[in-house]
This record gives C-alpha cells, structure tokens and sequence, in this order.
C-alpha cells in the first residue's frame, strides 16, 4: 500500500497505514491471534480462491505484522516485503528458497560471519556450492560466476570494518549474467541507502537493529519484487519463522522514530570517528564517512549518511583494549547495535572468542580493533567518555 509520501519521517510515521483502523486505534493493534475463523464455508472458498483479502492462519500471516511489512516496503521503495523472526532467520529461508542442489553461490568474505557459517555448512549438505570473495574486487566476484551461478550476496556496509560495496558494479555484474543480487543492508538503513534504487534485486535488514531501534525484540526483513518475495514467503510459510505479532507491534513503534534516531546517530558517529581518528592512541579508524576510509567516494556516491556505528584499532594489545572498554562508562558492553543506547564490543572478545589469535587474523579480525555502535546519547557525553577512557590505555 502505497501512500505517496516524500520524507522519509513522514514514511517512518504514516508509510503504508490504513488511517481507519480497528475501533479508532491511533496506533495499529496487536492482533495475538494464531488462527482466524470463517463466519461459512462461502467465505472459506471465497479466500481460499483468492477472492478475500484477509488471514488464515498465524504462520501465513497476521495482521499487525502485514502492517509491519507495508511500512517497511514504504521505507525501502520496495514491491514487497516478508517478515521473519529474526534477520538469520530472514537470510536463511531467502537463500533455501532461491537455490537448489547443484547450484552456485558467490559470497563476499566480510558477510555476517554466521551467514558465511551457513553458507559453507549447511547450504553445502544440500549440495550447492559457495565460493567467497574479497569484498570490493569486482573482477574477482565476476570471475567466480559460472553456469551454475544463481544468486551474488553481500553486505554494504559490512561488520566491522564498515566496507562500502559499487552497488550499481555489482548489480551491473548480476544482470549481465542473470544472476540475482541479494545486499544486507542492515548497517545502513533506508534511511542512508536503499539498494533497489542502484539495481539490486532483494535488500535483507536485521530489524532486530535501527528498524526497532530499541533493543527489545528480534525480527528480520526481505524486501524487494512482489514475486520473488511472494516465493520467499512460501518458504516461510512451509518452515515457520515468522515474527511474532507482539514483536512486530514493536517494529512498527520503533519505526515511527526511525528516522529521527538515524540522523542522530549519523552525526554523532560521524563525530566520534573524526575525534578518534585525531588521537594519539588510536591507530586506525574505519567509518565511511572519514575521508580516509577506502570506499569514502562510492559512500558519498551512494548514501546520504554513514551510519551509527565506528570500529577503531588502538596502538595496543587485546588487554589493553579491554581495559578502554572497561573504561567506558556510558556504552554498554553488549552483541548487537541500532538502539538508543550505545553499545561497545572487542570482536576478538565477542564473536570470535573461540578462536586463536592467529585464526582471527586469517579472517581478518585484530585483536586491537573495537566496535562502537553509538545510541541517541548526546554526542559532547560520548566523545567526553570515551576521550577519558583512553587516558587509561
């Protein structure tokens, strides 16, 4: 349902509402329903024929997270979006429902390292081949496509090195060899970069992140054509994994501030990599909105901010890391990012605990790098912190 706003916080308030809602709600209700029931069998064949536009069964469907989804297809100038319990749960079920055994899927080597876990693990039980890539060689990525190549997917940005991807490159690569192009888009939001518009064929959020913005609920998003999201659905409907009604009540709550929180975190992200990056401790600093970082041109190119979150190395070991983020004393130190409070991390520490030092630097990850992912805190108290927290490295 298209409404034909032009700002995009008008989209995040109103995109995609039916403005008559049940009993004069101002906010649309959680329909907590696993079933809906039939008045007789005309209308059961009435739906059933495609003649009725309503809901069956709750993991078919459910009214308050088809409100969910409208919103998000407003937010993304998307066809079509389907909702899913968690963003795993949302790129899993995509990439079962668009390839099958024998075929061939190209990766990026920074993607979400449990997508590249399910990628190289389970996807390969099924007997369809991956090959993984660097990020931002394009010859490379067109190079590993073969005849049995069905789907490119990455990241733009990427975690946590915030790479930023020629989307117009890598969708030019996809049509040229009818392959689809699948981005997370989760770092960057509708709000800074919105994938279809530069070709690409499906955008994948972890609503989890900026969508909710709140820390409160798991949720994830496939948007993009109506058929190939209306296959993805299916998959969805036979598999489950559908969000919750409570949890998309959430996502449409968070959604009505989404864009006042993104401009927010824009520019104090933007703040906090330009003081970092200043300072005589920190040795490098990945933020795309720093002139120094390798895709700077494409991102000024492509996206109309940077993003909430700023990964930085120290001039120091793991432990001295640790104990600048020991530090810290508004961030929490906490998995995840996208809600209003800040949050920081050592990914060596985090996602990559299991692994040696020497095994996290074959994958790219140092042991001095941190990841902060800044809230709506005011941008003077974080910078004052972190600026305090260094004075103890």
């Amino acid at each position: 349902m298209s409404n034909n706003y032009r700002g995009l916080s008008t989209k995040a308030v109103h995109g995609g509402d039916k403005r008559d809602l049940p009993q004069r709600s101002l906010t649309f209700p959680i329909f907590q329903t696993s079933t809906y029931w039939f008045k007789d069998t005309e209308e059961l064949c009435g739906y059933m024929d495609g003649k009725l536009d309503r809901e069956e069964y709750g993991r078919y469907g459910n009214y308050t997270e088809k409100a969910a989804e409208n919103k998000l297809a407003e937010l993304e100038g998307a066809q079509a979006c389907a909702l899913f319990s968690s963003g795993m749960t949302a790129t899993t079920f995509t990439l079962l429902g668009m390839l099958s055994q024998g075929q061939h899927l190209v990766i990026t080597s920074d993607s979400y390292r449990r997508t590249r876990q399910f990628c190289l693990t389970y996807l390969k039980k099924f007997g369809i081949d991956v090959t993984i890539v660097p990020p931002g060689d394009y010859d490379a990525m067109e190079g590993a496509i073969t005849k049995k190549t069905k789907l490119i997917f990455s990241e733009s940005p990427t975690n946590p090195y915030l790479n930023v991807l020629d989307l117009e490159k890598v969708a030019a690569i996809g049509k040229k060899h009818r392959v689809k192009t699948i981005i997370d888009a989760t770092f960057a939001t509708p709000y800074n970069q919105r994938p279809i518009e530069f070709g690409i064929d499906l955008v994948i959020h972890s609503a989890t992140k900026y969508l909710g913005g709140h820390n409160d609920l798991l949720a994830g998003a496939v948007l993009g054509k109506e058929p190939m999201v209306e296959a993805i659905r299916e998959v969805r409907g036979v598999m489950g994994g559908i969000v919750d009604p409570h949890n998309a009540y959430l996502l449409l709550r968070g959604l009505k501030t989404f864009a006042l929180r993104l401009e927010k975190q824009n520019e104090t992200a933007q703040a906090l990599a330009e003081f970092l990056e200043g300072h005589p401790k920190v040795e490098r600093v990945y933020y795309p909105g720093l002139k120094s970082h390798p895709h700077h041109d494409i991102a000024l190119k492509q996206m109309k901010g940077f993003g909430g979150v700023v990964s930085f190395e120290i001039k120091g070991s793991l432990q001295e890391g640790s104990r600048l983020v020991d530090a810290t004393k508004i961030p929490y130190i906490a998995p995840s990012l996208g809600g209003v409070e800040s949050l920081i991390e050592q990914p060596s520490l985090m996602s990559f605990y299991e692994l040696t030092t020497e095994e996290r630097l074959a994958v790219g990850i140092k042991d001095s790098l941190i990841r902060y992912a800044v809230g709506i805190e005011d941008k003077e108290d974080l910078i004052a912190d972190i600026e305090q927290a260094l004075e103890k490295v």
